[in-house]
């Protein structure tokens, strides 16, 4: 008799059925795992073993051969432990056999026969309900499950003997509750940088519009404090946007207790960030830091000290805000629309653009020039905003804290934001859709100028050489200048401050 018990294999986010088949016979005591097992769930038997020993049971002096269905999907992690040591015990009597008919289950084991936490409960949670099965989890990522709906049977045990306790009817277990992550503390305030009134201007363009900004100043000008003030002004998380990003840190074992944030993320990789640690991939094809930013902020600092490659391997997830992680045993896709904020300065030196300054290097211009050739011109033409943030001076230090701050910036970007979510669901597209990422054949539509605008923007893009990405982008952030100011109409004054946000950064490269 082969005894089954329902589990799921990881393919991105995506959880794919897994029959984990337990068969008893006579024959030479062996335990056999097989079907693609990789060697956390090779080493699973001597988990279950030690489990059910501590547990008071003793494997049969049989031939136990496991087999994972379908033979042919790679099986990866620890999360197989939990229904292969559920099939045995059903196999030799010690839970009823048809106890697990309706659950998927996955969990690691401990050799005293607790439960541990594993990743992807989440998106497993999601599966199981869609199947009509319940969950049986790890009761420290019992939380996690239960968002996946209120009428999802989760089963969240602390050990095989408390489970095993429920299913003879001698211990009934609770459903977990849902769980929120508590606040870390206060977002930074923009009422904490004084002075930087333009660069303000611009991170508030960009929260509202969904914009990418890439901002080039002096060391101490204060540009990484304004990119870890985006998320304060960023509007709250939708419900679906929330299930979409705790999903992706589901995945990647960076959910807390089982406990969902709701805050957007804020990812800061170091430059010395490698092309699988950014984009995804390695072992088991992980996430990267563009799907663990996905819905939130991304902030490169020092941007040219970035690996060039590296840099090059945005291009994609910027323009279709997906990443696909393909390797020759794996074919993962993972959401990946975020937010890029970068910061860099002028030069190596950091100095090129102080008046009076000499760079040793040679002439200031062509230091800059061979510093920024760093960052390919691709990458740059998908970057929305691109300003200038110059030194504060003492003057500026020493002024009271400005009158406006996050809460004054947060109300107008949520204001623009509910006019796009407005515009863009009457044309049957998600509420959540930006600026940004509206499909480019109905920016058109959207984004339309009145004749003083159309005549400015057909000059700009022949005097500036626009190709026809960063004509469209140019009216995003027309677009979202207008929203701003509560206009249904693009005007002429909305296209003139978009292309000064362009014209900005493609200075330097004329010096080149």
């Amino acid at each position: 008799m082969v005894t089954r018990v329902a589990t799921v294999a990881f393919e991105g986010i995506e959880a794919r059925a897994v029959d984990v088949q337990v068969q008893i016979i006579p024959g030479s005591v062996t335990f056999t795992v097989v079907g693609l097992p990789d060697k956390a769930v090779a080493e699973s038997r001597e988990r279950v073993r030690g489990a059910l020993i501590a547990s008071g049971l003793a494997l049969p002096a049989k031939r136990i051969t496991v087999n994972l269905a379908p033979a042919d999907l790679p099986k990866e992690g620890s999360h197989y432990d939990l229904p292969i040591a559920l099939g045995v015990m059903a196999a030799i009597g010690a839970i009823p056999a048809d106890a697990l008919a309706g659950y998927c289950v996955l969990g690691e084991l401990a050799l005293d026969g607790s439960i541990t936490a594993v990743n992807g409960v989440l998106p497993a949670a999601i599966a199981a309900g869609s199947r009509g099965l319940g969950l049986i989890c790890p009761a420290a990522t019992g939380p996690e499950a239960a968002w996946a709906g209120g009428d999802l049977d989760v089963l969240a045990p602390r050990s095989l003997i408390q489970l095993a306790n429920h299913f003879k009817g001698s211990q009934v277990m609770a459903r977990p509750e849902p769980s929120v992550a508590g606040l870390a503390g206060p977002l930074p305030d923009l009422a904490d940088i004084k002075g930087q009134e333009g660069a303000k201007r611009a991170l508030e363009i960009a929260a509202a519009g969904g914009h990418n900004l890439l901002m080039n100043g002096p060391p101490g000008s204060g540009k990484s404090m304004l990119a870890a003030r985006l998320p304060s002004i960023l509007p709250p998380l939708s419900p679906r946007e929330l299930l979409d990003i705790s999903m992706i840190q589901s995945v990647a074992g960076a959910l807390k207790d089982g406990a969902l944030s709701n805050r957007r993320p804020f990812r800061q990789p170091h430059h010395s960030a490698s092309m699988a640690a950014l984009v995804g991939g390695g072992h088991g094809a992980r996430p990267g830091e563009v799907s663990l930013a996905h819905g939130g902020v991304l902030f490169l600092d020092e941007l040219p000290e970035f690996t060039p490659q590296v840099l090059d391997s945005l291009r994609q997830p910027m323009e279709t805000g997906e990443v696909m992680i393909a390797r020759a045993n794996h074919r993962v896709t993972y959401p990946a629309r975020f937010q890029l904020v970068a910061a860099m300065n002028p030069c190596r030196c950091g100095q090129g653009l102080e008046p009076g300054y000499a760079c040793r290097r040679g002439p200031n211009e062509r230091c800059m020039a061979q510093y920024q050739a760093r960052i390919s011109g691709p990458l740059l033409d998908r970057i929305d905003l691109r300003i200038e943030v110059p030194a504060v001076t003492a003057a500026d230090l020493i002024l009271p804290p400005p009158a406006e701050g996050t809460r004054e910036a947060a109300a107008r970007v949520a204001a623009a934001r509910t006019l796009q979510g407005t515009r863009y669901a009457a044309r049957g597209l998600p509420v959540s859709t930006t600026n940004a990422t509206c499909p480019a054949n109905l920016i058109e539509d959207v984004a339309s100028p009145d004749a003083e605008g159309t005549a400015l923007i057909r000059q700009a893009a022949e005097s500036m050489r626009l190709s026809a990405r960063g004509f469209h982008r140019t009216l995003r952030v027309a677009r979202t200048l207008a929203d701003l100011d509560g206009e249904a109409q693009v005007r002429r004054l909305h296209l003139a401050e978009a292309l000064s946000y362009r014209g900005r950064g493609d200075a330097p490269a004329v010096a080149a």
